[in-house]
């Protein structure tokens, strides 16, 4: 094995993760096309709704009962950063935002004290089917952001760097740069308590499209940078000289500079890196703190509170049909995308 290459693990739907991440998920659902209230024309008998992950037919529900997605839940002491590459989502929160997104969009919330929302997945057309691809990646919050006032944000497609790359073979490579820099290309702002606002922290979220036979060289970071290389789909992937077999994770040594090279169906691959937060990690579902008194008290405060409430009148809304990409924000301020990957 390779120097760079520190460790291989297989993937499954839910990705191995390094300090500062937490959780990585791929969803990928061939959703057939929907009916008129946006679930899927199709039967639902034999799923287990409410909890359906089994992936029939190519497609699950998730813990939706007819739109699939997930309905209302709490989050405290990290953020979700949900990447969406295929379809839409339909986001509403306790902090009453509210949002259509997809297309390539990056929806980046930040939990910190406690936060409430959804995310439902519209399945918009009624005379062809619905595909869906996202990836959702937890980043922890330090101890001293853990009770930081919850975030709302949005990273549409159009402000986020698309790099693409030209090989000596004249073979291609897009690299979509959701976090961090690359190139001199650098990410909109996260939100301003994430691990990743700070400069130290090397914080890199980075999609790769690579073509046929394409090769692309992943830079150098800093020695303390934990750094994994997510190869996802295609038959074939050289990491610095070594092949990878589809759905496997490298940690790599992010001090070394390593040439990937595709296979003739081509790669995709996700990065994620960081400097690690170094700190205890106490999880129990939804709520990640650094110790079990920080896990009882965020559990009580939701009991208590539910994080300032559900203001939606259901548990999973969604927008009607026709409804664009938007975003409306806790202040009240509405953006609206109007470019032609609308619908």
């Amino acid at each position: 094995m390779s120097d760079a290459i520190l460790q291989t693990v297989p993937l499954g739907m839910h990705w191995p993760t390094l300090d500062p991440f937490l959780f990585c998920a791929h969803h990928h659902d061939a959703y057939p096309e929907g009916d008129d209230t946006m679930g899927p024309q199709a039967s639902l008998a034999g799923r287990e709704i409410g909890a359906d992950f089994a992936g029939v037919d190519g497609w699950n529900m998730y813990h939706g009962d007819h739109v699939p997605g997930f309905p209302q839940h709490p989050h405290r002491g990290f953020e979700t950063v949900t990447f969406v590459r295929e379809g839409f989502i339909d986001h509403s929160d306790s902090l009453g935002a509210t949002a259509r997104f997809g297309a390539g969009d990056t929806q980046w919330i930040t939990a910190g004290a406690g936060m409430v929302h959804c995310e439902m997945f519209p399945l918009l057309e009624r005379d062809r089917p619905n595909p869906l691809e996202l990836f959702q990646i937890w980043l922890n919050l330090p101890a001293a952001d853990k009770m930081a006032e919850p975030c709302f944000s949005m990273m549409w497609d159009g402000d986020v760097p698309h790099l693409e790359h030209t090989d000596d073979a004249g073979r291609t490579s897009r690299i979509t740069v959701i976090a961090g820099e690359i190139d001199g290309h650098r990410a909109p702002a996260p939100p301003p308590s994430s691990w990743a606002s700070r400069p130290e922290a090397d914080v890199g979220i980075w999609h790769a499209s690579l073509d046929e036979g394409a090769s692309w060289t992943l830079p150098t970071a800093g020695p303390e940078t934990a750094r994994v290389l997510y190869f996802y789909e295609g038959d074939a992937l050289e990491v610095d000289g070594v092949p990878l077999d589809a759905s496997t994770g490298a940690v790599l040594d992010a001090d070394h500079e390593v040439t990937l090279v595709a296979g003739p169906d081509g790669a995709q691959v996700m990065v994620l890196q960081g400097r690690p937060i170094a700190e205890p990690v106490a999880q129990y579902g939804p709520f990640v703190m650094n110790d079990e008194a920080g896990i009882r008290q965020a559990m009580v405060d939701y009991q208590q509170t539910a994080f300032g409430g559900w203001p939606w009148p259901n548990d999973g809304p969604v927008h009607h049909r026709e409804q664009g990409r938007f975003a409306k924000h806790p202040d009240g301020r509405v953006e609206l995308i109007t470019d032609a990957r609308t619908r």
